[in-house]
């Protein structure tokens, strides 16, 4: 009778670990943002919406221990899962911004009160003979689950339904009294070593790692391709997983918590480091399953199972601090830091690993001072003479060469083209035909895979280096029909300028034939004959205000970074037109710039427009454009 009640008492906490998983993963982080996605909640609703979810997790976190009204752990339970039952089914509702917000509260408490109270009294609901694998099970079947493929790429609807319906098993599985609950651990099986404070912090920052780095996958298409989009690496995530929850239980029974932290960091780290260059995302998805799972055991055992709490009431307040500051906190941070940032700073993941590794250091020169001697004094002058044999073998890369391995990386080829087509308009729009020797000769060739952008091979001669910096920045403003992101994250350090000096150093060698085309190019008859005055109006604007009105948002906000302010078109002068009195040859004149731009300036031309485009801009500027003094 005894080993049937232990044998219910570990599957039933594998049940509820599992479930609550489920519940926080599948549809806290995916499917209730795409239902905000469906009602249009996004921007600044979204993140007011998300705040609610963050203050119930962590109000409720901290209050689960203090319910006086609700002394006892099974009527926590339940309500903790009969709150979340409650937000997944009214997620299916026409909600606005303050309905949004109250169902999100309502994730948070019920997840705050469901996870605190299920680790604080995780010791009854376990296998008294492997109280610790039962976690590792529950923790390893839920991400199991989640990473199902079907499951995974189900809709909101579906993932909400799936979770309230296993909530509501959870309020069925949760112990009705104490007598139908496992006896209660009297010793945790491994008590941990480490003052809770740094406890705290070792959990808070893996948790922040691990929330940035799924933001950024998430966020970063080419990223989100090699890890959670495919059959094959939704198996791989989710087997993974299990088998590294199982693991992580095995690991922290034999060697303690430090060693699964320090595990869990280095896991971690790697894929955080791997993720700052896009032909690494293989290796990085595959070490960040294997991160979460290890430290996600520990931090669901601990309160329970590893802490030096002396009562019942100290684990209780421990846990309610360990999820509302490392849960709850740290992940927002974390995906602030993805959201913000892009990337994980290494400098991060050096604060990091100093918070989480100098113990698990420790103890192991504690106990290996010898043997780690040793191997430092044959280690060190092995790895100088390594990095002296690389440095000479790999001199120090020139800034165009780094820009050249940044427009890899950012997936530059994918939109635009290196290569004018021989005998085509891209010979007048973009510069003479590059030779295939010279296209072959590149490592790598970057032809590019298709063109949704202009042809990049010659942009050096068609655009000045300030004029690309401002379109990285916000490319909308300076070029109206852009569809390109803003890739402002490369001047957070020194790869946005690194890629403005390559794309300034491809150039290409103009022709004579090309610069007398560029030169005798007029718009054709039938252009000029169908121009329009209000096409051309709303052209300029659409192009043009942006530098030459005296508020327009790019004169605004590089001014002082002009070498030449851009020319009112109220006031002039004007240096390269010629007189009023010469009306045929200032419209060519003013056709060709507004086609060809000025080499030399911060001038861009607009080659993607129609002939009659640049005729009603032209025809617009001939009418409004400040009459020049004598021959300006």
């Amino acid at each position: 009778m005894l080993d049937g009640k232990r044998t219910t008492a570990g599957a039933r906490g594998v049940a509820l670990i599992a479930i609550t998983y489920v519940d926080f993963l599948i549809f806290a982080q995916f499917a209730f943002l795409d239902r905000l996605a469906q009602l249009g909640i996004g921007a600044l609703p979204l993140k007011v919406v998300m705040a609610f979810m963050a203050l119930g997790g962590i109000s409720l976190s901290l209050l689960a221990p203090r319910l006086r009204r609700w002394p006892s752990p099974q009527l926590r339970l339940r309500a903790g899962f009969s709150a979340c039952a409650a937000a997944a089914l009214l997620s299916f509702a026409p909600l606005n911004v303050a309905g949004a917000s109250a169902v999100a509260w309502l994730i948070g408490a019920g997840l705050g009160l469901l996870t605190v109270t299920l680790v604080t009294h995780l010791a009854a609901w376990c296998s008294p003979h492997h109280p610790l694998l039962t976690v590792g099970f529950g923790t390893g079947i839920g991400y199991f689950l989640c990473n199902v493929p079907w499951f995974f790429a189900a809709s909101p609807q579906i993932h909400a339904s799936a979770a309230a319906l296993l909530c509501l098993l959870g309020v069925f599985l949760a112990p009705r009294d104490a007598a139908s609950i496992g006896p209660v651990l009297p010793h945790p099986p491994v008590r941990a070593t480490l003052p809770f404070a740094l406890i705290v912090a070792s959990f808070a920052a893996l948790v922040w790692l691990d929330s940035a780095a799924f933001f950024i996958i998430q966020h970063t298409p080419a990223l989100k391709a090699g890890t959670w989009q495919g059959t094959a690496h939704l198996w791989t995530n989710a087997v993974l997983h299990l088998i590294a929850a199982v693991a992580s239980a095995l690991l922290l029974r034999r060697s303690g918590l430090l060693a699964v932290l320090a595990a869990a960091f280095c896991a971690l780290a790697a894929a955080c480091w791997l993720l700052l260059n896009p032909a690494y995302v293989l290796p990085a998805s595959l070490l960040y399953p294997i991160g979460v799972s290890l430290y996600s055991v520990a931090l669901v055992a601990f309160p329970s199972l590893l802490s030096q709490a002396s009562s019942q009431a100290q684990r209780a307040r421990q846990s309610g601090w360990l999820y509302a500051v490392a849960g709850w906190i740290a992940s927002a941070l974390g995906i602030g830091m993805g959201q913000n940032l892009g990337h994980v700073p290494p400098l991060f993941l050096v604060a990091a690993g100093l918070v989480v590794l100098p113990p698990a250091l420790l103890v192991l020169t504690r106990h290996r001072a010898r043997e780690l001697i040793l191997t430092g004094l044959v280690l060190l002058p092995a790895l100088a003479m390594a990095r002296l044999q690389f440095m000479a073998a790999h001199p120090a890369l020139t800034p165009i060469e780094r820009g050249r391995q940044v427009y890899i990386s950012e997936g530059c080829i994918h939109c635009h083209s290196q290569y004018v087509r021989p005998r085509s308009v891209d010979v007048l729009m973009w510069g003479p035909v590059q030779s295939l020797e010279a296209v072959h000769a590149e490592q790598p060739p970057l032809i590019g895979n298709r063109r949704q952008g202009p042809d990049l091979s010659q942009v050096g001669g068609r655009r000045s280096p300030l004029w690309l910096k401002m379109h990285f920045f916000d490319p909308q403003a300076v070029s109206g029909s852009s569809i390109m992101p803003s890739y402002a994250f490369l001047f957070r350090d020194q790869r946005g300028n690194d890629l403005v000096d390559y794309l300034s150093s491809l150039r290409g060698a103009a022709t004579l034939q090309h610069v007398f085309d560029e030169a005798r190019w007029a718009p054709s008859a039938n252009a000029v004959q169908n121009a329009n005055l209000q096409e051309g109006h709303a052209l300029y604007n659409q192009f043009c205000a942006t530098c030459h009105d005296a508020h327009g948002a790019t004169l605004l906000r590089w001014k002082a970074s002009f070498h030449r302010l851009p020319h009112s078109l109220a006031t002039g002068p004007f240096f390269y037109l010629p007189p009023a009195s010469m009306p045929q040859e200032r419209f060519q004149r003013l056709a060709q710039i507004t086609r060809f731009g000025l080499p030399g300036t911060d001038m861009p031309g607009h080659e993607y427009l129609t002939d009659r485009q640049v005729a009603s801009i032209t025809l617009w500027l001939m009418q409004n454009i400040a009459q020049p003094a004598g021959n300006h």
